[in-house]
């Protein structure tokens, strides 16, 4: 008899980092081919038209307090697990992962080098890798409490939606409960150990309180992103409903199923601007200029990442050693 080894090539397959990024590649583009056979390209040629110098000044602004505010989140988290880093790293290796998340497909990756690169620094890459993992899920945990608070007051009709959303992500997690209640001692040994990281990064009322004013601030500021391109493309669209429009559209956005944040955003924008009533067109115009100022706005990013490229890597020097105070009067004696 011939022993059936379908499965194991099965996980292998499905576990491939190829097939993720070919189906992330396949729904980004047929999510644009679909926006294009809707909308026609004329919205996309509106948006990449309506920039000018007055909002890529103020998308730089944005984006630098937007980036201080992550970095600021990442240090509180990184540092109570021990791997803290300076300020100056931190945001360098933010923008330089901003840049990566915006320009390579998924839009994860840029956060996956920051978490090797700062983990090969503090020597501890597994640690280094939950801190960014904790910092960017605590963001946009904040994001959707957000969503649901602007949307309950001024979107409305988002609110079916919204429900349907959450109630299918409660229910995930239900059944992701009961399957770690009920997997092996070692599973639940795993998942008991990184609810205990969780806890000891952002555990504490201060840290946690500091993570989540840092996260507003990010959010914020994205939005106030999204207003300068709705405004520069001429999208009239009362003040709180852009925020709500703009909210649906970042959470949209945020789904790793994106070429450099291209496919789902562009989807989601002119399905949101349409239920809103400012029309699919408005929507697509809005959210292309969005990106390109994103990008344009994290260009710092691109900059680190060339002179991280091009000079030569060197470990990083040995933290001294502490000794006893007193001890080097008695060397220099001896």
């Amino acid at each position: 008899m011939t022993t059936w080894t379908g499965t194991p090539r099965i996980r292998t397959v499905l576990g491939s980092g190829w097939l993720r990024l070919s189906a992330r590649v396949v729904t980004s583009v047929a999510v644009l081919v679909a926006v294009v056979a809707h909308v026609g390209t004329g919205p996309f040629l509106h948006g990449l038209l309506s920039i000018d110098v007055r909002a890529i000044g103020a998308a730089f602004v944005l984006s630098a307090a937007a980036t201080a505010a992550a970095a600021w989140r990442w240090r509180v988290v990184a540092g109570r697990l021990g791997v803290g880093l300076g300020w100056r790293s931190a945001i360098g290796m933010y923008y330089r992962s901003q840049f990566l998340n915006s320009v390579l497909p998924g839009g994860v990756l840029g956060d996956v080098d920051r978490a090797v690169a700062q983990g090969r620094s503090a020597g501890n890459v597994a640690q280094s890798t939950r801190a960014v993992v904790i910092e960017r899920t605590m963001g946009q945990l904040v994001q959707i409490a957000l969503a649901v608070v602007v949307l309950a007051y001024f979107g409305r009709e988002f609110e079916g939606y919204l429900l349907a959303v959450l109630g299918i992500a409660l229910a995930v997690l239900v059944v992701a409960a009961l399957a770690g209640t009920a997997a092996s001692a070692r599973v639940r040994g795993a998942l008991k150990h990184e609810f205990d990281e969780l806890s000891a990064g952002v555990g504490s009322p201060g840290a946690f309180v500091q993570v989540v004013v840092a996260s507003i601030v990010v959010v914020a500021c994205h939005i106030a992103i999204f207003g300068i391109a709705a405004d520069a493309v001429g999208a009239s669209v009362p003040p709180f409903r852009l925020a709500a429009v703009a909210l649906v559209v970042l959470l949209g956005g945020s789904i790793p199923l994106n070429l450099g944040g291209w496919g789902l955003r562009e989807g989601v924008a002119a399905w949101a601007f349409a239920i809103a009533g400012f029309g699919a067109s408005a929507g697509v115009a809005t959210s292309t200029l969005f990106g390109i100022l994103a990008i344009v706005a994290v260009a710092p990013g691109l900059i680190l990442t060339v002179a991280s490229a091009v000079r030569p890597h060197r470990q990083p020097a040995p933290m001294p050693a502490l000794v006893p105070a007193g001890t080097h009067e008695r060397e220099d004696r001896d």
